[in-house]
C-alpha cells in the first residue's frame, strides 16, 4: 500500500490515451491475441501512453457456463498478462486487458481487467457489478474499488455494468482518482454510452472507454469507443469497426473539481457525508414491499397511475405576488394533472443577494403555503414548489410539498450553489420523502442533483418519483450523432440532441422517475419527467426540447405494490438490489480520505493474495 500523493511529482501531466474498439471471436483466444497485438502496437506508434482494451477481448463474451468457457480461462500472472507485459516493457506503455481470469487454488474465475505498466502487472480488477450473462460463470469481484498510482497519474478501473452504480467510479474519485480505464461490452443503447458521460461528469474523471461491436450469440453490440472528458464531453470516439481511439488526458484537468472555471462549486468538496449514511445499508436485498413495511413502520403506499407535469418558466423578479398568481392558474387550468412541479425559487424569484432573501423570506407554514394548498385543492392536485424560507436567523432554499389537504412538507437545499451562498444556509434535515397516493415522494434542488449520492439516499427509502425543482445552467444537455450499428428499431439510430441529460441518468440508475423543472434562458432549459429503466427503449420520459418556456407531462405508474412481489421496476428497483455496499465506505467519510492505492505487485505476491482471499 502507498499514498497516491507521493506519486504525483513523477506524473506526465499531459499524455496520449488510447481505447481499442474489437470484435474478438467467441473462443478464438489465439486469433485474438494477434489482433489484439496489432491494435496495440497500433495506439503506440500513435504515441498512446495508456492503452486500454474492451471487456473480456482475448476470448469473447457470451459464455453459458463455467464448463464451457473452462479452456479460455487462466491465471493473472499467465500467458496473456506476460505477453502484453513484453508490449509494455519495449514500448514504455501502461495497457489495460480485460480477460476471464482463473484462480488455480479453487477454481474460481473472474471477469477482470488487469493494469500492466513497463515494469510488470500494477494492479488488478475483478468486475464487482455483474450483468446477467456473468455469474453463467464469474464470481462477483472481492478486491474492492482500488485506485492505482502511477507516473500517468491515479488510475481506477470498472467493467461495463459497473458504470451503471455511481459508487463504481465515486469511491475512487474520492481518493484521488483522475481517471478511469473501463473494459466494455456495452450494449442496448447508442454509444458512447450516457452512463459513461455521467460517471465522468459527476466526478470530474477522464473515463476510456473500450467498447467491443459486433453480434455474438443474437447479442448486439453498441461500439462507440471514446475517450470522455472530465465534463462529460467527448473528446475522441469510433461508432464501429475494429479500431483505435486516441484521445489527451490532462491531469490538471482532472484534479480540477470545479464546475466551471470561474465559479466555486466543486464536485468533490461540495459533498455532505453526515448525510450520507443510508449508502451503506442494502435495502433492496428483501422484498421491498416487505422491507418497507417491516413493524409497521412507514409502508410504500398503495400507488396508482397519475400524471405528473413540470413547468419551465422564469419567476418574476421583485414580483412573489405575480409569481404566487402564476402557479395557482397553472393549477386551475390544469385539473387533469395529479402533480404539478415548478422551478427553483417559483415562488421567490431570483435571489441576488441576502437583502432580497430576507425582503422574501417567511416562516413555512406561512402565508404562501396556505395559498398553495388552497389552489391545491381547488385543482385536487399536489404542488411541488420553490421559495426562501426563514427560521430564526437562518435562511433557506426550499422546495415545498402541498396537497388538498394542507401542507405535506419541505426540504432545505443540502448542496449550495455559488448563487446560494450569498444568503442561504447549507440544509439541515437531511434528505426526507413524503407518502402520497401517488407514491413516494422525494424533494432534491438544482444542484443537488449533481450529486449522486443524494438521489441514491431518496431511492433506497423508497422513493418512486423525486420532484427536483431547479435554476441550472450545467452539465449541459448533450447532443450526439448517427449510429450506423444495425440496433433493433425501438433503438433510436439517427442524431439525437439530448444524447446525454444528467436528470435522465440519475433516473436510469435509481429505477425512480425524475422530474426535473428548469428556469429556461439564460438557465438551461431542458426540464423533463423520466422513467425508471435502465434499458427499456424507446424511454419513457416527456422534455422540454430547449431553453423557452414549456410544459412537460407524463404517466407515473406506481401501481404494482399489491403483488406478492412487485415487478414494477419502479417499485422493486433492480439496480438497487445489484448495490454492493460493502465496497461503499469511502463515501462515508468526512473528509477526503487518505489516498489509498496498490503498490506494483509481483507475480508470487498475487498468487499468494488470491490463494488467501479464497
Amino acid at each position: 500500500m502507498n499514498d497516491v500523493a507521493s506519486h504525483n511529482g513523477g506524473c506526465h501531466r499531459r499524455y496520449r490515451a488510447a481505447a481499442i474498439q474489437f470484435d474478438p471471436l467467441l473462443g478464438a483466444k489465439n486469433a485474438n491475441l494477434a489482433a489484439l497485438t496489432r491494435l496495440t502496437e497500433q495506439a503506440i506508434d500513435s504515441g498512446a501512453r495508456l492503452i486500454v482494451l474492451p471487456e473480456m477481448a482475448t476470448t469473447g463474451y457470451c459464455w453459458q457456463s463455467r464448463d464451457e468457457i473452462a479452456p479460455m480461462v487462466e491465471p493473472i500472472p499467465g500467458p496473456t498478462t506476460d505477453h502484453f507485459a513484453s508490449l509494455a516493457a519495449k514500448s514504455g506503455a501502461f495497457i489495460v486487458v480485460g480477460m476471464a481470469e482463473l484462480v488455480p487454488a479453487t477454481g474460481i474465475a473472474f471477469n477482470s481487467a488487469v493494469l500492466i505498466g513497463p515494469s510488470g502487472i500494477v494492479g488488478l480488477y475483478r468486475k464487482t457489478h455483474l450483468y446477467i450473462s456473468d455469474p453463467k460463470w464469474a464470481k462477483a469481484g472481492d478486491l474492492g474499488l482500488p485506485v492505482f498510482a502511477t507516473e500517468l497519474g491515479n488510475i481506477g478501473m470498472a467493467i461495463c455494468m459497473d458504470m451503471a452504480f455511481p459508487e463504481v467510479v465515486r469511491v475512487p474519485a474520492v481518493r484521488g482518482a483522475d481517471l478511469f480505464a473501463v473494459p466494455t461490452n456495452w450494449l442496448s443503447e447508442k454509444s458512447p454510452s450516457p452512463t459513461f458521460m455521467a460517471r465522468a461528469v459527476e466526478s470530474g474523471v477522464y473515463v476510456i472507454g473500450a467498447n467491443r461491436y459486433g453480434i455474438e450469440r443474437g447479442v448486439q453490440f453498441s461500439g462507440g469507443s471514446a475517450i470522455i472528458n472530465p465534463d462529460g464531453s467527448i473528446q475522441q470516439s469510433r461508432d464501429t469497426g475494429d479500431g483505435v481511439v486516441i484521445g489527451e488526458i490532462d491531469l490538471d484537468a482532472a484534479r480540477d473539481k470545479r464546475l466551471v472555471p470561474h465559479r466555486s462549486e466543486d464536485r468533490i468538496a461540495d459533498r455532505r457525508p453526515d448525510d450520507y449514511g443510508d449508502l451503506a445499508l442494502s435495502s433492496h436485498l428483501w422484498n421491498p414491499r416487505a422491507f418497507h413495511g417491516l413493524y409497521g413502520y412507514r409502508p410504500l403506499p398503495p400507488g396508482r397511475l397519475s400524471q405528473a407535469a413540470v413547468i419551465q418558466q422564469s419567476p418574476l423578479a421583485d414580483h412573489g405576488e405575480g409569481n404566487i398568481e402564476g402557479i395557482v392558474a397553472v393549477a386551475r387550468n390544469h385539473p387533469d394533472l395529479d402533480l404539478l412541479i415548478f422551478p427553483e425559487l417559483s415562488v421567490s424569484g431570483p435571489i441576488a443577494d441576502r437583502a432580497r432573501a430576507v425582503a422574501v423570506a417567511e416562516p413555512i407554514p406561512g402565508p404562501t403555503t396556505r395559498r398553495l394548498t388552497a389552489a391545491a385543492a381547488a385543482a385536487q392536485t399536489w404542488i411541488v414548489a420553490g421559495m426562501v424560507e426563514t427560521d430564526g436567523d437562518d435562511l433557506y432554499n426550499v422546495a415545498v410539498l402541498l396537497g388538498p389537504d394542507g401542507y405535506i412538507g419541505h426540504y432545505r437545499k443540502l448542496h449550495l450553489a455559488d448563487a446560494d451562498r450569498t444568503w442561504a444556509t447549507p440544509g439541515n434535515r437531511g434528505l426526507p420523502t413524503f407518502d402520497l397516493p401517488i407514491g413516494r415522494v422525494g424533494l432534491l434542488i438544482g444542484y443537488d442533483l449533481i450529486f449522486p449520492e443524494a438521489a441514491r439516499i431518496l431511492a433506497i427509502a423508497g422513493a418512486d418519483l423525486i420532484a427536483c425543482p431547479s435554476h441550472v445552467d450545467w452539465p449541459p444537455v448533450m447532443a450526439q450523432g448517427p449510429t450506423t450499428v444495425p440496433f433493433p428499431p425501438h433503438v433510436d439510430r439517427a442524431a439525437t440532441n439530448d444524447h446525454f441529460h444528467l436528470w435522465r441518468e440519475r433516473s436510469r440508475e435509481n429505477n425512480t422517475y425524475i422530474a426535473f423543472a428548469n428556469w429556461p434562458s439564460p438557465a438551461m432549459g431542458w426540464s423533463g419527467i423520466f422513467g425508471p429503466e435502465l434499458e427499456e427503449l424507446p424511454r419513457r420520459e416527456a422534455v422540454v426540447a430547449g431553453s423557452e418556456p414549456g410544459m412537460a407531462a407524463l404517466e407515473i405508474d406506481t401501481t404494482n405494490l399489491d403483488s406478492s412481489y412487485p415487478t414494477n421496476v419502479v417499485r422493486a428497483k433492480d439496480l438497487l438490489q445489484m448495490r454492493l455496499p460493502i465496497w461503499y465506505d469511502a463515501l462515508l467519510e468526512p473528509a477526503r480520505s487518505t489516498l489509498v492505492t496498490h503498490r506494483n505487485e509481483s507475480a508470487a505476491t498475487l498468487r499468494e493474495a488470491d490463494q488467501v482471499l479464497q
